[in-house]
């Protein structure tokens, strides 16, 4: 009985022209050859199984070829297989050409032992070539040992590195190297190279199958062989699309196409039928949302026929969605991909994977019924207001005949506007309360005037004097809606005036200063300048620039009501006034420490706690 031999090794390629998907990089190597441009160190990287130990070797077999005449025949850059050298290198007997496997040959030693058999010349051709597989693997002090012999080898030596990890490698070892990136080996090149072996190995397979083992494989032909082999195994050498797709367990693309089309046709049922019979066939979530995604995108893409070419799949599959991308719109597309999408990126973090899936589902089909049948979308929008409005005027109807029968009282409120100019002149504005809307209007009214402060006054800046600028911000008059009633509030009140007991307004005045917690700038000055009374119903609040009066008219409405409710007092108003003073400058650490102290009264229990002394 013959030896089996895999598919990997047995076509495995012998010449550059025979080699798979990197004819970039064969035919640089070619031209190289050709010029006799050879460097001393190569690096080829890559994803495994796409080449490069195999063009590593041709290479090395090329280059010490003894029948290669660049003078006569400079277009024949091959080996030829049958040469002293040649034959040598395929029954693994070359003394010009090594191959070490840097995993198990990783250490110091192992490099200095290499780096003494540099040192002796090549029994036969005209090269001595090391090929150094998974060169990421050596050591940091293997590849420090290896340096120099790397950067200035005698002119006999080549170096061929292969690695699929050069991040791993140190940049003082790819700078002595030419580098050439190996890429993945497309679709449709690794389906003709396995249609070549099918034939030689006289197996029958469909172009179906063969490019669904290309797909799985994700660009390594190597990959692609084994399975291949495995698959011929399976099928006795009559590899079909169905005993592939049930051997590999691929999720079959007739999933795609059903569950595509009961979205287009917003069947939800079916759609959840059809999940469930994927998970119970044992496939993961994950894989059938990334199946759905790349679905869409080639009903996307065979849409137009300049794009259908990105789709690296069969022709018969081509022909299937070209057949198929014209029912589907591209706003359904667009957005159903788009749910695809999120789907994917919520996946992992999800605790119900499985209601995720079929919520996204369900979301396409929704889409579907959207995009494909607008107007009677928008009649069931339009039945949903009508059915709101109805409701809505409905109770609308219980609530005015409710307020039918409250009487409608009015309140009279004061206001007065003070300004430089004229004399106070309160006004009368009644406010009714409506059948629909019961409403209040707390007055607030403040003073707009110029004042002259004191030519000296204390600030955090020092004594200023001069003019001074003072205004007071108007309150927008708004419906209270805070912890009192309205009507307990005003109600019948406006004319209450008890006299104002100053004790208790500075206790009330304290107890909102205290509160300023995230308003330091406006806690001090207030602390500072404690607002009095300047008449029987303005209390003026002294402030030294416009963004505290912008702070304290945030709290100036509810700081008014508790002071009318508190004081029973409900004629007060809010006067604030913007004072500038000029600079004045401290005439030593006394006058500096009392200043201090008046903006912070602790500083002086502080300092007697301390026993602390003044410097004179």
């Amino acid at each position: 009985m013959e030896n089996f031999i895999v598919s990997a090794r047995k076509y495995r390629p012998a010449t550059f022209d025979t080699v798979v998907g990197q004819s970039s990089i064969t035919s640089t190597l070619k031209n190289a050859i050709a010029n006799n441009h050879l460097a001393q160190a190569y690096l080829f990287t890559g994803p495994r199984g796409v080449g490069k130990t195999t063009t590593a070797r041709i290479f090395a077999k090329t280059i010490n070829c003894l029948n290669i005449d660049l003078e006569n025949n400079p277009e024949n850059i091959e080996p030829c297989n049958q040469c002293e050298s040649c034959q040598s290198f395929s029954n693994n007997s070359s003394f010009n050409i090594y191959e070490l496997d840097a995993a198990s040959n990783n250490s110091v030693d192992d490099i200095r032992q290499l780096v003494d058999q540099v040192r002796i010349p090549p029994q036969v051709g005209k090269y001595k070539i090391y090929i150094i597989d998974e060169v990421h693997m050596l050591s940091a002090q293997a590849f420090n040992a290896f340096l120099k012999t790397l950067e200035e080898p005698p002119a006999y030596v080549k170096f061929i590195l292969a690695t699929t990890e050069r991040h791993k490698i140190i940049p003082t070892i790819l700078s002595r190297c030419q580098v050439f990136n190996f890429s993945r080996i497309t679709v449709g090149d690794m389906a003709k190279h396995l249609r070549y072996v099918a034939e030689n190995e006289n197996v029958i397979a469909d172009d179906d199958s063969l490019h669904l083992i290309a797909e799985k494989a994700d660009g390594a032909l190597r990959d692609a062989l084994s399975i291949f082999d495995q698959l011929v195994s399976f099928t006795s050498g009559n590899l079909t699309y169905k005993l592939a797709v049930d051997n590999l367990h691929v999720l079959d693309q007739a999933y795609f196409f059903k569950i595509s089309d009961n979205i287009l046709k917003g069947n939800i049922s079916h759609v959840l039928l059809l999940l469930n019979d994927i998970i119970e066939k044992g496939f993961d979530g994950q894989h059938f949302i990334v199946g759905l995604g790349e679905h869409l995108r080639s009903l996307m893409i065979s849409k137009d026929a300049a794009t259908i070419d990105l789709m690296d799949t069969s022709q018969n599959i081509k022909d299937k969605y070209k057949e198929e991308a014209p029912k589907y719109s591209v706003s359904l597309l667009v957005k159903s991909l788009d749910l695809n999408n999120q789907c994917d990126l919520s996946y992992r973090a999800s605790n119900n994977k499985r209601l995720l899936l079929e919520l996204s589902l369900m979301q396409m089909c929704g889409l579907a019924n959207a995009i494909n049948n607008p107007e009677a979308e928008k009649k069931t929008l339009d039945l949903k207001k009508n059915e709101v409005s109805q409701s809505f005027l409905a109770e609308l109807q219980v609530v005015t005949e409710s307020l039918s029968n409250i009487p409608k009282p009015t309140i009279h409120t004061k206001q007065s506007v003070n300004t430089a100019t004229t004399n106070n002149s309160p006004s009368e504005n009644k406010i009714n309360i409506s059948e629909e809307k019961a409403t209040y209007k707390a007055p607030v009214s403040q003073s707009i005037e110029t004042t002259s402060p004191p030519t000296k006054r204390s600030t955090g800046r020092g004594f200023t004097s001069g003019m001074g600028l003072g205004f007071s911000l108007n309150q927008k008059e708004k419906t209270l809606k805070q912890e009192e009633d309205p009507q307990a509030y005003m109600f019948g009140k406006e004319n209450v005036t008890d006299p104002v007991d100053p004790a208790k307004l500075k206790e009330i005045i304290d107890n909102f200063i205290i509160n300023l917690h995230n308003q330091p700038s406006l806690k001090s000055v207030l602390l500072e300048e404690q607002p009095q009374m300047i008449n029987e119903s303005d209390i003026e609040f002294k402030l030294y620039n416009d963004s505290q009066a912008k702070d304290l008219s945030e709290h100036s409405e509810k700081l008014l009501m508790r002071l009318r409710t508190k004081l029973n007092n409900y004629s007060l108003r809010m006067k604030i006034t913007i004072i500038k003073t000029a600079v004045y400058t401290a005439k030593g650490p006394k006058d500096k420490y009392d200043n201090m102290v008046k903006k912070n009264i602790h500083l002086q229990t502080l300092k007697e706690k301390l026993s602390l002394e003044i410097e004179s």
